[in-house]
């Protein structure tokens, strides 16, 4: 059975209003995609924020607090509680270097990095399911265009004097 919240938004793109705007339509998308990769990780007590921040660090282990706020594109605080939390579940270690004691570097524990083979295969799961029944044209379409309307923004931003954030 569909979650309630998925089937308004079913019902929305279908019945109510097809036509909204494309920037509605992703955000929709995004969020169902979010939702089922939160179910999956729950089964490993892993909430989607510190999903979000073991991703990051799978690829670019080292990085300091600030630099991983940036990546995630969250709040400073927001990423201090979560490092907090993967601190205590043994996930993460916080290092200050001698020379340089203003940055917190973070770096991904063995019990960590080991989350990786456990998590990754679930975000692989929700995209199969996602992309279900789907053309594989369509699919390699619709990266294209994505990909193409986030350079757009990206430059839009960047000549408007403001850098988005990369994730």
């Amino acid at each position: 059975m569909k979650h309630s919240q998925t089937e308004r938004i079913v019902r929305h793109w279908h019945e109510a209003v097809p036509n909204d705007r494309l920037a509605h339509l992703v955000k929709d998308a995004s969020r169902a995609f979010v939702r089922a990769l939160q179910s999956r990780l729950a089964r490993h007590r892993v909430p989607f924020g510190q999903w979000t921040f073991l991703r990051i660090l799978w690829e670019s282990d080292g990085l300091t607090q600030r630099e991983l706020s940036a990546e995630a594109g969250v709040m400073e605080p927001t990423t201090h509680v979560a490092l907090n939390a993967m601190e205590q579940l043994g996930y993460i270690r916080r290092q200050r270097l001698a020379a340089d004691r203003r940055n917190v570097y973070v770096h991904l524990t063995a019990k960590g990095r080991e989350l990786k083979a456990k998590l990754v295969p679930l975000a692989e799961e929700v995209n199969e399911v996602g992309i279900d029944g789907i053309d594989v044209a369509d699919v390699a379409t619709t990266r294209r265009v994505l990909i193409a309307i986030i350079d757009n923004l990206a430059k839009s931003d960047v000549t408007a004097g403001t850098e988005a954030p990369r994730h």
